[in-house]
Parts: C-alpha cells; structure tokens; sequence
C-alpha cells in the first residue's frame, strides 16, 4: 500500500462532480450509521453518528464536500426518520458546519492525513460547538451533553475517522 496515496488529501471545488458524488456518499453514510446507532438506546447522544462521515468528508475532500455533507445530513435524516428533531436542527447544523470548517482548516494545514489533525478539528468543533449551543439554549450543561455522554463518539471520531481516511484512496 501506498502510504502517501492513502494520507493524501484533495480540495475539491463546487464545479467538480466528484464533490457532489463522494458528499452524496458520505450523506447516505451519514444517514445509515446514525440509524444503526439509535438501535441501541441512547446511542445517538453517546456515538454523535451523524458527524462521523462529516469530518471525513470535510477532511478527506475538503470544505465544499464537507458543507454538503454537513448541511444535508442532519436534514435528510430529519425529512426520512424525524431524528434530529426539528428542534435540535439549529445546533447539529451549526455543529456540523463548524467541523466542516474545522476539519478542511486542519486537513489543508497539515497537508495529508495526520492524526493530530483529525484530533484538533474534534476538539475544535467541539469547543466552538459547545459555545455555540450553549448561547442557543442558554445551559451549559445543555451544551456540554455532547462531550460529557458523547465520549465514546468523540474518540470513535477521532480515531475512527483518522482509521476510515487512511483507507479511502
């Protein structure tokens, strides 16, 4: 296996019809893990499935396949399972777009696949995520729900997600 192949990422553009086949990829991923996750009761606020293959994308593909993945996630979810609820739409949205930005910041940064990167574009749309979500509904214990049960899915995305990107070619 190439190791520079398989750590490489790309930028790819708005007018690229790869962004809008690998972000509908990561859409559909998105929709099938947090379903297979809500199997298990509270597995939606302990695994956060619906930002897994937002942060690969993002990250992997960068920004423009990133914010589709992103945007459209939560609201194809929402559309086909009602989970998220209408009323949680405004905080996974603004989540999701801000690991997104996290994650394309981080990926073009480092330069390829970088372990370190992955973690600091979790930690950084956490903690902006946190703030946000906390002016949003204006409890902090609200707010630090995600990092306080989602643990385990932080972990999973950071090194799930570091795993599942060296994979992709």
């Amino acid at each position: 296996m190439n190791i520079a192949r398989t750590t490489a990422i790309r930028s790819l553009s708005y007018s690229d019809a790869r962004t809008y086949a690998w972000s509908a990829a990561f859409v559909a991923c998105n929709i099938v893990l947090p379903q297979l996750c809500h199997l298990v009761p509270g597995g939606g606020l302990t695994w956060l499935p619906i930002y897994f293959f937002t942060l690969v994308a993002a990250y992997k593909f960068g920004f423009a396949a990133g914010l589709l993945t992103a945007v459209f996630s939560p609201l194809l979810n929402n559309l086909m399972f009602g989970m998220p609820p209408v009323a949680m739409l405004p905080v996974i949205l603004t989540k999701s777009v801000l690991l997104a930005v996290a994650a394309a910041f981080f990926a073009r940064r480092a330069g390829r696949v970088a372990l370190w990167a992955v973690a600091a574009s979790v930690v950084a749309y956490q903690a902006a995520g946190t703030v946000a979500e906390w002016g949003m509904s204006g409890s902090l214990t609200v707010a630090l729900q995600d990092i306080l049960v989602g643990w385990p899915g932080i972990l999973t995305q950071v090194f799930g997600g570091y795993l599942a990107m060296r994979l992709i070619r």
